[in-house]
């Protein structure tokens, strides 16, 4: 038998021909029998019911293998235009809206609300129609002014999917494709835009909103909408497709702890570990891959702040919602064409400690000014939070020790590790599984230094133990039934027995 599984010839060698290397001769009959063999010999036949492994109908290998044929012989989803009802009302609105904007005074427009614009253009789009010589139906005309008046005021075709609650992300990847994200799965949406400057000129509004711009020059933008979500935007030529937009949007409702726990993200002693920390001000890191839900679990933390603290949020892009009254957001600012006027969350950071913040929380950090953020953690701002990516609470403590050396502060690095010890208290792990949703993976306390490296000890953990059949992941949040080494601080607060008994 050769190293493939196929027989030469009778008794496995052909006529002539001499033994090679990787060529069996059975141990059974003579030259001259036929060599009929049960697969794996016989020394080892199949047990009753099992196969070999390789072909056979059902096995894991065969199953994977057909997977992997069906994704490389998949065809690509193709935008499938808009039919029936809604294209027509799209194909109107291209006939009423240039007439209609002959016949509108901008500046006085600009006084009125949405509502009352609604009205005041209805008799006027009525009066573009006759014009036409279109008739429509009451349905059609809801359609024809909604759609009219998300043009003029609103984000356009951009406007149906940010109302729609079940969307979580929008993807714009140029005038003919938009993807969204709905319970953790992308698929692509009918919504177009006309051509490549209706979407520019859509882009130019969203960052306009927050005194940003975009264009050639400045092909690159952070922004946020009215409500929260956070968006990016980068435009040819860095973007080969035409212009882009990345929106990620943020529930009405503010979400808490037990809305995480209850959506199967965390277990009830993991939740209450997280409410004794956040309320007993403990510094702690939220570390994540992208889309993971660390800025989520941020403001989830932020509900067990004591309502008499005063908090102070540092941004690129202010997103986070805090639930606190006494709380002031802080954004950057990009420089300006000249390259000047910059101010980075370093100076934010450096700034925000002579306002006599009760705690500081970062909405990421991405370089030197970790520093900075240690800095406020040890000098008397217990409380402080911050966000990262990164895969693992090991690998957070990495990346950390890491964006600092990226800085002009020369500092050895023991003395780094030896500050992230001191000022971090836990690192809660987040993470998107491939089944689209998203669990607390790991709370992690950081004890301190054993000669040059960080000791941690995991007080909670998520193991995966397996796949339902529509691809769901299974597993169980397992506490490590260890003493945890930041009991004295939530001690001090009240809490040390409630805390101990989660962690138990």
């Amino acid at each position: 038998m050769s190293a493939f599984g196929r027989r030469t010839g009778v008794g496995g060698l052909a006529p002539g021909a001499k033994p090679q290397f990787g060529v069996a001769r059975p141990m059974k009959g003579g030259a001259g029998e036929a060599a009929v063999a049960a697969p794996g010999g016989d020394q080892f036949p199949p047990l009753p019911g099992e196969d070999d492994g390789f072909g056979g109908s059902g096995s894991p290998i065969a199953d994977a293998m057909s997977r992997l044929s069906d994704r490389a012989n998949a065809v690509n989803e193709t935008h499938k235009l808009a039919e029936g009802f809604e294209a027509s009302v799209h194909k109107i609105k291209e006939q009423v809206l240039p007439r209609l904007l002959e016949r509108v005074d901008p500046e006085a427009a600009a006084t009125l609300t949405k509502d009352e614009l609604v009205e005041e253009f209805r008799p006027i789009i009525f009066e573009v129609l006759a014009e036409l010589k279109i008739t429509l139906n009451r349905r059609e005309q809801f359609a024809l002014e909604r759609v009219l008046i998300d043009e003029l005021l609103g984000f356009g075709p951009l406007e149906e999917l940010l109302t729609d609650p079940d969307v979580s992300d929008i993807m714009v990847n140029g005038p003919e494709q938009t993807y969204i994200e709905k319970k953790g799965r992308l698929t692509l949406s009918n919504v177009r835009f006309r051509d490549e400057a209706h979407l520019f000129q859509i882009a130019q509004r969203i960052v306009n909103q927050v005194g940003r711009r975009v264009d050639q020059t400045t092909p690159l933008a952070d922004a946020r909408l009215k409500d929260g979500s956070r968006v990016n935007v980068i435009v040819p030529p860095l973007s080969l497709r035409g212009t882009a937009i990345s929106i990620r949007k943020f529930s009405e409702k503010p979400i808490t702890i037990d809305m995480l726990r209850d959506f199967g993200s965390m277990s009830d002693k993991m939740a209450t570990a997280l409410k004794i920390a956040g309320a007993c001000r403990m510094n702690v890191v939220i570390s994540g891959g992208t889309g993971s839900g660390k800025t989520t679990m941020l403001n989830a933390l932020s509900k067990m702040i004591d309502p008499g603290e005063r908090v102070l949020t540092i941004e690129d892009a202010a997103e986070l919602r805090l639930q606190q009254p006494h709380w002031l957001p802080l954004e950057t600012r990009p420089p300006n064409l000249e390259g000047q006027g910059a101010i980075t969350i370093g100076d934010l950071v450096k700034n925000a400690l002579r306002m006599r913040p009760d705690r500081i929380i970062l909405g990421e950090i991405r370089g030197a000014e970790c520093f900075d953020l240690l800095a406020a953690m040890n000098t008397g701002h217990d409380g402080s939070m911050c966000t990262l990516h990164a895969n693992s609470p090991r690998e957070c403590l990495g990346r950390m020790e890491n964006m600092i050396l990226m800085g002009d502060i020369k500092i050895p690095k023991e003395a780094i590790s030896r500050q992230i010890a001191e000022s971090v208290d836990l690192i809660v792990q987040v993470k998107r599984l491939r089944d689209g949703s998203r669990r607390t993976t790991n709370i992690t306390e950081v004890i301190g230094m054993e000669g040059d490296v960080i000791v941690t000890q995991e007080l909670f953990k998520f193991e995966y133990l397996d796949e339902s059949a529509d691809g769901k992941i299974l597993g169980e949040f397992r506490s490590a039934g260890l003493r945890p080494y930041t009991l004295e601080k939530a001690r001090q607060f009240g809490f040390d027995q409630a805390y101990l008994e989660a962690c138990l």
